[in-house]
């Protein structure tokens, strides 16, 4: 089976996938005898072979521990984990690469900012504002927080389209307040929240706000000085780049001002046996070897995505999932969850009374990839009724006639499931 984009859908898109998929060599995998249809990106997305041969390089030229060597293999490889800081600044639009922590990705760069900064400026009766779409990333480290310091969680409904109660958040904004933490793009509505109005509201305020990046940073263009936003937490994997490797952005006071999340090698500056004094930022939060060759890649990916270009990358998407749901909206037993007029590729749904992890596995032995489950949001499904549900996202390495093969293969699930 050959996969052709229609003449007509060609006419209407001005970017061409095609020009990037032959750089992602597991594209070409063939699936139970099917060419393989990726669509679990907000999972994780697949790596360009550039993004996978920076990692052989570093290994194979460059193998050498940061900061502490100062031999060849140790400042090439230095210079290398550095200059992957500065473009992550570059990417994000960061005044300065000092504000760029690298983290194990986005649960760790919460987490961190939990315990460094919550732990310290965060004490009983205070509230930590959060949203009822989070990821469970975004929810249990402040729900440990709360526990540990008596503070009190408060949430920001969603509504049934899937997009955030302001009338409710106005409500719930008080003195009390001392962060608000938020998911940019829901990994499962696909709604893409006003964070720029929020922000606004909590500044009015002088309360500060983490993001949670890992669904927004990949396909939207991000610039953390235009959101002036006080923290921004994302993963390499769910752009272009390796797994174990993110980052926490962070404004310059906080930094400063926050405690060391870990103790060991590297965050340090001097030590005795009875105590220590802390490294400058961001090291102070890098304790012990960091995933070099990760960050290293992650730079590469940086590199790869500005190359295609963030907007272009929007857009498309934007074409793709429209395109997605006209199609899917012909389908009478496809119930979609969420309709927030601005969204990204994300797509989740349920087909009639067949069970996500069956049709998953129906949709397997046709070479296409959704993920199945609750998808680390437990408190949303617990609202919508729901045990799970089928999830298809897109990346700009997707397909119009891809989506046209989903479909159709939807359609043989209905068949297949009720004979």
């Amino acid at each position: 089976m050959v996969l052709q984009i229609s003449d007509k859908t060609q006419a209407s898109v001005k970017f061409d996938p095609y020009l990037y998929r032959k750089d992602f060599p597991i594209l070409e995998t063939i699936v139970h005898g099917k060419p393989l249809v990726y669509f679990d990106n907000a999972a994780t997305t697949q790596k360009p072979e550039a993004v996978i041969q920076t990692i052989v390089d570093y290994y194979q030229g460059m193998n050498a521990n940061v900061h502490r060597a100062i031999h060849y293999l140790g400042e090439t490889a230095t210079m290398a984990f550095e200059e992957a800081r500065q473009k992550v600044a570059r990417f994000i639009n960061a005044p300065s690469a000092r504000q760029i922590v690298f983290t194990r990705g986005t649960t760790e760069a919460i987490n961190l900012v939990a315990t460094a900064w919550g732990e310290k400026f965060i004490s009983a009766g205070d509230e930590i504002i959060l949203s009822e779409m989070e990821h469970h990333s975004n929810l249990i480290p402040w729900q440990i927080l709360a526990q540990k310091v008596g503070a009190k969680l408060r949430f920001i409904p969603f509504t049934s389209e899937g997009v955030l109660d302001f009338e409710a958040f106005e409500k719930i904004l008080n003195n009390k307040t001392r962060i608000i933490s938020l998911t940019y793009m829901s990994n499962v509505f696909g709604t893409i929240n006003p964070i720029k109005r929020i922000i606004r509201m909590a500044k009015d305020r002088g309360i500060p706000v983490l993001l949670d990046g890992a669904q927004s940073v990949p396909h939207l263009p991000t610039d953390v000085q235009a959101l002036d936003c006080d923290f921004l937490a994302f993963s390499a994997h769910k752009m272009l780049g390796p797994t174990g490797i993110g980052v926490l952005y962070a404004k310059i006071n906080h930094l400063e001002n926050m405690n060391p999340y870990q103790g060991g090698g590297e965050m340090i500056q001097s030590v005795w046996l009875e105590r220590a004094t802390w490294n400058e930022i961001p090291y102070k939060f890098e304790a012990g070897t960091p995933n070099i060759a990760g960050a290293i890649a992650l730079g590469a990916a940086v590199d790869y995505l500005s190359a295609v270009g963030m907007k272009n990358i929007t857009l498309y998407e934007q074409e793709l999932t429209t395109y997605a749901l006209k199609k899917l909206s012909e389908l009478d037993e496809l119930v979609i969850y969420g309709n927030a007029p601005e969204r990204g590729g994300v797509i989740s749904f349920n087909l009639g009374e067949v069970h996500p992890h069956d049709l998953s596995h129906f949709l397997d032995q046709q070479g296409i990839a959704v993920r199945a489950g609750h998808h680390c949001a437990q408190p949303i499904m617990r609202k919508l009724d729901i045990a799970a549900t089928t999830r298809a996202s897109f990346y700009f390495y997707n397909t119009f006639e891809e989506i046209d093969y989903f479909v159709e293969q939807l359609k043989e699930a209905i068949t297949f499931f009720n004979p």
